[in-house]
């Protein structure tokens, strides 16, 4: 129907529309209402509730019955657990625990009921008497605790934007976050129990890292660890793997109050998938980590507010006073350097890659040697930047990320680690420009200890899964600042296990007060302040795999040439890859060779791509002289460090041999 000027009548009762109308330019493309009522209610419908991809599994086949069913089941055996490991130990009960956020109300949760606590274990030294606590119930059983189960970086980002002060998106995407006081590890305040088995198994005394407690301060830690997490209205919990090789992983659970440790740890530990999630169980070694709350510095053994402790008989570890996130990650290292021996697999503080033939090498070194530089090689693959095992399947990366120091970042030196910076890496204790949000890697005004946490498929060679075959080549780097090693040396078993057990670099002094003298370092296996054990026990180890596989041991060194550091000049980083490449290629197994003095270190006459006068320290040097003296320190140096392990003794026939002692320089 017309109107009266002659144009189309505009249905506005919802009459039937036509085809013509449907298709024409006048269609109404308005759709229905939200069905919210409220603001809050839209905001719960913009989330999907997600659920397990994977089927779920009934006696070892897949139920169509049981999917809405086991759902919940899995959730409450879920809790359950989580339950019973923040369980008091001197209270019959644990925290009653809800999954989800406390600040989303209208969101349902699964409840369970407190789990008993089981009665806590008798310390094995007696000389504390002290009556066990009765108390039965205190406030904490009156509130719930609400657990955030294994979030996914973009809930993790919300957390900690919304609740914890000094976290930031940065330009690129990363969350910029702050570690509190403390900005590095508290190697004085870690400890370790020191029970029956412990006394006997691992390194104590002169050398070692480890420094002892007993099992009654533990718990005590422990207990205050657990009654801080229980006061919270929500922890943080993830359940993640350690290890690639899925027939040596290990469950860990690591229980935390920020949701910067939650995101650290999902990076640096592997990611279960769902499937491996609901099969989880009872985790092999659960962390606690309360470390925005102190210790208490009267409790025996405490020497600050800040306690790192372990305790391998219940297989936990509960950190107090700190919230440095490395802490987490390098405790684990030192359980991984205790289990994984136990079953005849060799834990390394190395890096590891493999060539497209399938060759894999092993980097072995310290701070400033170029570790991280020279293990990663665009033609090489990438299966781990810092923790890995040897066991008889081969070589196997522990983490699921990497840890990568960021002070003076660039992207012409590190692009691999600069790109690798973006949405989901953790950026601890960074600067940046409060506008633009663009950070500044040279900015110390935190710390020089500044570092990128993020998971390891950032890298663009990166293998995954990050396994591969037994090494050919194990490489031992050195920054030699007196001048004296040469560029590459091939060992044999002997030197290899003498110069792995040294763990040798020489770093430069501090130039403010004018010394310009080189120190050297030494640190034993290249990771002394992790390992558990004897040192002799890993290069025993190492010796044995290498004879097994055929692998090679090599000393490269990339530090100084032609004098010591102020006087001769760095081996150019172009020098030492061609080294590494001919290394990788097999090219040096068929070299000619020459001995050098006092080391005795086997030297190659020529390499393709390296000028051979360097290849031999006594052609750079024009004071012959000073040489010879400055060969000899060295020497003596190394000497001195090994009188430790020299006259080491475990058992009564693991004394060193005189092999090995015979490898080390000859003063």
């Amino acid at each position: 129907m017309a109107t009266p000027n002659g144009l189309a009548r505009i249905d506005t009762n919802g009459a039937q529309k036509t085809k013509k109308h449907e298709n024409g330019v006048c269609h109404d493309d308005s759709s229905a209402p939200v069905r919210a009522q409220n603001i809050d209610e839209l905001h719960s419908m913009q989330r999907k509730r997600s659920a397990p991809t994977t089927p779920i599994k009934v006696d070892g086949a897949a139920s169509p019955f049981a999917a809405a069913l086991s759902e919940e089941d899995r959730r409450k055996q879920q809790l359950q657990s989580i339950s019973a490991s923040l369980a008091s130990l001197t209270r019959e009960t644990g925290p009653k625990v809800v999954r989800g956020d406390p600040a989303r109300k209208g969101e349902v949760a699964v409840k369970v009921a407190p789990v008993a606590a089981a009665p806590p274990p008798q310390p094995h030294h007696h000389h504390h008497h002290h009556v066990a606590p009765t108390i039965s119930v205190s406030d904490s059983s009156l509130k719930f605790t609400h657990v955030l189960y294994n979030l996914s970086p973009a809930e993790l980002y919300e957390q900690a934007i919304k609740y914890e002060k000094g976290s930031f998106i940065t330009d690129t995407g990363a969350l910029a976050t702050l570690s509190g006081a403390k900005t590095g590890r508290s190697p004085r305040d870690k400890r370790i129990v020191k029970d029956e088995a412990a006394a006997q198994e691992l390194w104590w005394g002169k050398g070692s890292p480890n420094i002892e407690m007993d099992e009654h301060t533990f718990l005590t830690n422990r207990e205050r660890a657990v009654d801080y997490l229980n006061s919270l209205d929500k922890v943080f919990v993830n359940d993640q793997f350690l290890n690639w090789d899925p027939e040596n992983r290990i469950k860990v659970r690591i229980i935390s109050a920020r949701a910067y440790h939650s995101l650290f740890m999902h990076n640096m530990c592997i990611r279960p998938t769902e499937e491996e999630l609901e099969s989880f169980g009872t985790p092999d070694f659960t962390i606690y980590n309360a470390g925005k709350f102190p210790c208490n510095r009267y409790t025996h053994y405490m020497t600050s507010s800040t306690s790192v402790d372990i305790n391998l008989g219940r297989r936990e570890m509960v950190i107090l006073g700190t919230q440095y996130a490395g802490e987490m990650k390098k405790g684990l290292f030192g359980v991984m350097h205790y289990l994984m021996p136990k079953r005849r697999i060799l834990s390394l503080h190395s890096g590891c890659n493999m060539g497209r033939d399938g060759d894999v090498a092993l980097f072995f070194g310290l701070s400033g040697t170029g570790k991280t530089t020279l293990s990663t090689d665009h033609n090489r693959l990438l299966i781990g930047d810092d923790e890995h095992c040897w066991s008889d399947n081969g070589v196997s990366n522990i983490e699921g990320g990497c840890y990568a120091k960021c002070i003076d970042l660039s992207r012409e030196k590190e692009p691999d680690i600069w790109n690798a910076i973006k949405f989901g890496t953790v950026l601890e204790n960074v600067v940046f420009d409060e506008h633009t949000r663009e950070v500044d890697y040279t900015d110390k005004s935190v710390t020089e200890n500044t570092r990128a946490a993020y998971p390891i498929e950032y890298i663009p060679n990166a293998k995954i899964p990050c396994v591969g075959p037994h090494p050919k080549n194990v490489i031992l780097l050195a920054c030699d600042a007196f001048g004296v090693l040469p560029p590459v040396s091939k060992l044999n078993l002997a030197q290899t296990m003498y110069h792995f057990i040294s763990g040798y670099t020489a770093l430069v002094a501090g130039t403010e007060d004018g010394i310009k003298e080189p120190q050297a370092t030494f640190s034993a296996c290249f990771g002394a302040a992790f390992i558990m054990l004897h040192p002799t026990k890993y290069a025993a180890m190492l010796a044995e795999k290498m004879q097994m596989y055929g692998a090679t041991g090599w000393l490269v060194n990339t530090g100084w040439s032609g004098g010591r550091y102020g006087v001769g000049n760095r081996i150019k980083l172009a020098y030492t890859r061609k080294i590494i490449d001919a290394i990788h290629s097999g090219e040096l197994l068929t070299a000619n060779y020459q001995k050098t003095e006092v080391f005795g270190l086997e030297i190659p006459t020529a390499i393709d791509g390296v000028p051979s006068e360097i290849l031999d320290p006594t052609n750079t040097w024009t004071d012959k002289a000073a040489y010879k003296e400055t060969l000899l320190k060295l020497a003596g140096l190394f000497g001195k460090n090994f009188e430790v392990f020299a006259s080491y003794k475990i058992g009564e026939d693991s004394t060193l041999t005189e092999e090995i002692l015979a490898a080390g320089p000859k003063v």
